[in-house]
């Protein structure tokens, strides 16, 4: 029985099975950024092939051997002794922790473990990339402006994605937002409120450097616009008033003023110079602006003036008894209304009668004088006539104020008693 053996492969090929088999080093992050003097963590796991024992584990930040020489174990390195602990163990953990990092240790950094076969060795080659940054290099991102109701993102940034576990804390108006210490760089509000306006800035947990602020610019509608009046005072006849119209808005509002339904004026401030009557009623203003509408409450312009447009109007009935009278009635326009009414008969000093009718018994020119609390004006004087009649007693009152066609309307009545009797 013959056997037939297998070509002797080259020795080339089987070293480079050896090499392979189940040899390796997985580095969890293949770059971390750190803070400067912060401690950064290097995590790793290795494997090699069984019937291999563990004889050395370390560290090393080349991956180019001098003359056949060792890789230098940073654990030797004075730069490092005091800095480095070695975290893992020999069997597959080969964690490390650098702490006080600084600029001087951004390098590549290899893992290397060496086994008790002659050539049982391996280098972690492509290592894990090391950057350090310095906080006073953080800035935060934000949108310039945003409306009322939406979410908005703020971001906390420095120059490398910091991949330690940094404490982010934020600021608005320099004041710390206590309830907001996050494990992450980013700040969320949800549904953004006009309080939330400000100037945002972020700091790191530990560290006194804060970031340079960003201001968050909260838009929205207008909100119960205010109108207020100077003087606040009673107004008067010929006062000048401004009404000034106060509404909270982002962005400013465009102000525009009414007169009951009728536009009467734009700004936010609307004066009126020489206030008169005519001015009198209820004004409002209306706020404006992209993101909407809003009318203030009406306010009342109430303007007061004296009694004027004073006049006597004669009432009685056009066929004058004896023992009849005519009755004067005094008119008066005034804000607030004429309460006093005095009588005077021409070339009397004292008056004849007050309140706001009078009745007349005698000839004479009468006229009537209208008070409010404001001042006085006095009426044209009214002319009445008293006609005596022929037969007993009877006497007719004739009032005239310079109209002859009740003079002729008298005679005729006249006429007509006499030719009765």
């Amino acid at each position: 029985m013959s056997v037939r053996m297998a070509p002797r492969l080259p020795l080339i090929f089987l070293l480079m099975i050896h090499g392979d088999a189940g040899w390796g080093v997985r580095y969890s992050h293949s770059h971390i950024c750190a803070l400067k003097d912060s401690s950064v963590i290097m995590s790793c796991t290795y494997t090699y092939p069984t019937g291999h024992q563990i004889m050395k584990v370390f560290w090393t930040k080349t991956n180019v051997r001098k003359d056949n020489e060792e890789f230098p174990d940073l654990s030797n390195d004075t730069e490092y002794s005091q800095r480095l602990q070695y975290l893992g163990d020999k069997q597959q953990n080969c964690t490390i922790r650098l702490s006080h990092v600084t600029q001087k240790d951004e390098h590549m950094y290899y893992f290397r473990f060496i086994t008790d076969k002659p050539d049982g060795k391996w280098l972690g080659d492509p290592g894990v990339s090391l950057t350090v940054t310095d906080d006073t290099d953080l800035q935060v991102e934000s949108p310039e402006r945003v409306t009322e109701g939406d979410s908005v993102r703020l971001t906390c940034k420095s120059s490398c994605t910091l991949t330690d576990r940094a404490t982010f804390i934020w600021y608005r108006n320099s004041q710390p937002l206590t309830e907001r210490r996050d494990t992450n760089n980013q700040l969320l509000l949800q549904s953004v409120r006009r309080e939330d306006a400000g100037r945002y800035s972020c700091a790191l947990h530990g560290h006194t450097y804060i970031s340079p602020a960003v201001h968050l610019n909260v838009t929205y509608p207008p909100v119960n616009p205010v109108i207020s009046i100077s003087p606040s005072a009673e107004i008067m006849e010929g006062d000048s008033v401004t009404l000034i119209c106060s509404s909270d808005s982002n962005p400013p509002p465009e102000i525009s003023w009414f007169k009951g339904e009728m536009f009467v004026g734009s700004g936010r401030i609307y004066s009126i110079s020489k206030i008169s009557s005519d001015h009198s009623g209820e004004y409002k203003c209306r706020s404006r602006n992209k993101h909407g509408e809003k009318d203030s409450d009406a306010v009342t312009l109430n303007v007061m003036y004296r009694s004027r447009n004073v006049s006597v109007s004669i009432t009685g009935s056009a066929k004058i008894v004896e023992g009849g009278s005519v009755t004067l009635i005094c008119s008066s326009d005034s804000n607030p209304p004429a309460l006093n009414f005095i009588w005077f008969k021409e070339n009397q000093s004292s008056s004849v009668g007050s309140g706001q009718s009078f009745s007349a018994l005698q000839s004479g020119r009468f006229y009537c004088e209208a008070h409010n609390q404001h001042g006085s004006q006095r009426s044209d004087a009214v002319t009445v006539t008293v006609h005596h009649g022929a037969c007993k007693n009877a006497f007719v009152i004739t009032a005239a104020s310079g109209g002859g066609l009740f003079i002729i309307i008298i005679i005729i009545i006249i006429i007509i008693i006499l030719l009765k009797m």
